[in-house]
């Protein structure tokens, strides 16, 4: 199977979740890659048109829309659930990535608009964000997460 392009979506707080996933991507030593369909460089513009334009192009190449779950992700209308809105617009599969650690989606914390849909819920951590892009296809509904047998296969306790 091919290397999934994806988009991550995430709450300016949270950037440096995305910064380490891209550091697994580097790390020899570790079986992590995705075909990274962020923006080349960050846009320094404030025009939000403008870059919502930049980020729909950049959603439409992707098969995958992975979302960064923190303590406020739930909150971000302007950018991180318009994101969202166009990763289920176009039909990407979604993968919430829970940076608390939860296997499951967290109520509190997921943003309203990627619950019951059929995404896939996973904490934060190489192996299993990298099982969910290479295995994960959607659903019609739900919140699903993976059982204990697939962490117990991947090393995890």
């Amino acid at each position: 199977m091919g290397i999934p392009r994806t988009f991550v979506g995430f709450s300016s707080i949270d950037i440096h979740y995305y910064r380490l996933m891209l550091a697994w991507r580097e790390n020899e030593h570790i079986d992590f890659n995705f075909t990274n369909c962020q923006l080349a460089k960050e846009i320094n513009s404030e025009n939000e048109a403008y870059i919502k334009q930049k980020c729909r192009e950049r959603i439409g190449l992707a098969g995958t829309f992975a979302v960064l779950i923190g303590q406020d992700t739930r909150s971000k209308h302007k950018y991180v659930r318009w994101e969202m809105e166009v990763a289920l617009e176009k039909g990407c599969r979604i993968i919430g990535i829970n940076l608390d650690g939860s296997r499951y989606m967290v109520d509190a914390t997921c943003p309203p608009i990627i619950k019951n849909i059929g995404a896939i819920f996973v904490p934060f951590s190489p192996k299993i964000v990298a099982y969910a892009l290479s295995n994960w296809n959607m659903r019609a509904t739900d919140n699903w997460s993976y059982k204990d047998e697939v962490y117990q296969q991947l090393g995890y306790k």
